[in-house]
């Protein structure tokens, strides 16, 4: 893609909420190659580059710390990692990239110093590979295929994070099966200030604004799972759909306090989303934020127990590394039992059990909602219950 068709994304530019936006693990990653390839390829010595993001519409200047040649097919680029005002562990880390030439004509990917490799299924990347995710991926080839032109040539793209293998343990990478550092991450290369007390605060705007015109159908997103959704099945406009981040808690007070102001009712109230976060609303949590919560498969697994799963398959549920994992071992699961819905797997019963229960809880939370609808998704979007 032209650059000179995108538009710059301005990190200057403050969120919604008044604070600071800053640039992804993925995006430093993809700044990193760029610019060794510029010192590789064509001598040039950068101090910043632009790097395409994944909407296609925006480009990110980013700033590099340090580069040089290794060798003659090696160069090394360091980008430092700002993640503007939200609490990241990787916030201030150098997250560097070693490119060399091979002659496989192809783009492979390598966990440097500092960068994790996935050891468990049910992770974004398969086992044995570096935990480098799919969208950085795709912008890294982005950024070798702007500085390469048209022409074809392999390289091989090491990734790696200063003390990035001390900075992991502060996060739940041991626990997922990631071993040796950090992950690359990022879906729109952008880091949004979401986790901040700020943030709940400008909640309640978006509450507000959603609630606005006597709405009588919202929909609360703790993140992107489910816009889709929201967008073409429910036809929401973008105003009725709120981004909540972790706190489904003070949302919900928030939704229940403006209808008695008003002295009115909301019709439907939707929540979409991923059950690593939305489950756990059935073990008593209200901000799903990992450092204030645990993860979510004993959630699945209990329920599993309840409606008659075997002893196997449930202590499986309870160890998989991430609720993702749960998600595709379930696929496995039994048609359907003797005596079940017709039409409808174990799997899917499961998870239409756990959302419903899920609305129950959230209806108590917030009683001045006529009906609480919960849609739960896999990371790929694909409904998990109720279709």
């Amino acid at each position: 893609m032209d650059q000179s068709e995108l538009k710059e994304f301005d990190l200057g530019v403050l969120a919604p909420n008044g604070l600071r936006r800053g640039r992804t693990t993925g995006s430093c990653a993809t700044a990193a190659v760029k610019a060794a390839l510029y010192l590789l390829l064509h001598g040039e010595r950068r101090t910043q580059v632009q790097i395409t993001l994944p909407d296609n519409v925006h480009y990110l200047t980013v700033p590099i710390q340090n580069i040089r040649k290794l060798n003659e097919q090696t160069a090394r680029a360091e980008v430092l990692k700002d993640g503007g005002d939200d609490p990241d562990n990787t916030h201030g880390a150098t997250i560097f990239a070693e490119v060399r030439r091979n002659n496989k004509g192809q783009i492979r990917f390598f966990a440097g110093d500092g960068v994790g490799t996935a050891t468990q299924p049910g992770l974004r990347v398969p086992v044995g590979e570096p935990a480098i995710n799919p969208t950085p991926r795709k912008m890294m080839r982005q950024a070798v295929a702007e500085v390469l032109g048209n022409k074809n040539q392999g390289f091989d793209l090491t990734i790696g994070c200063v003390n990035g293998e001390a900075i992991a343990k502060k996060t739940f990478n041991p626990r997922l099966g990631i071993v040796g550092g950090i992950s690359i991450l990022g879906t729109s290369g952008i880091v949004e200030p979401l986790s901040l007390a700020s943030w709940i605060a400008s909640i309640e705007v978006y509450v507000r604004v959603a609630l606005g015109n006597n709405a009588q159908c919202i929909a609360l997103l703790p993140g992107k799972i489910g816009r889709v959704y929201a967008k073409e099945i429910l036809c929401l406009p973008e105003q009725r759909s709120v981004q909540i981040a972790n706190f489904l808690g003070d949302a919900l007070d928030f939704l229940q306090q403006a209808l008695a102001e008003e002295q009115r009712h909301l019709d439907v109230l939707w929540l979409l989303g991923h059950p690593g976060k939305l489950a756990k609303v059935l073990d008593g949590v209200w901000d799903t934020h990992s450092s204030k919560s645990d993860m979510a498969m004993s959630v699945v697994a209990r329920v599993a127990t309840e409606r008659g799963f075997n002893n196997c398959l449930v202590q499986e549920l309870e160890q998989a590394n991430t609720v993702e994992a749960a998600i595709e071992r379930l696929k496995n699961a039994p048609p359907f039992k003797k005596g079940g819905l017709r039409g409808i797997s174990e799997s899917q019963a499961l998870w239409i059990d756990i959302e419903q229960r899920i609305a129950a809880l959230v209806h108590a939370r917030a009683p001045a909602v006529k009906k609480v609808e919960v849609r739960l998704f896999n990371l790929q979007g694909e409904s998990l219950g109720i279709r």
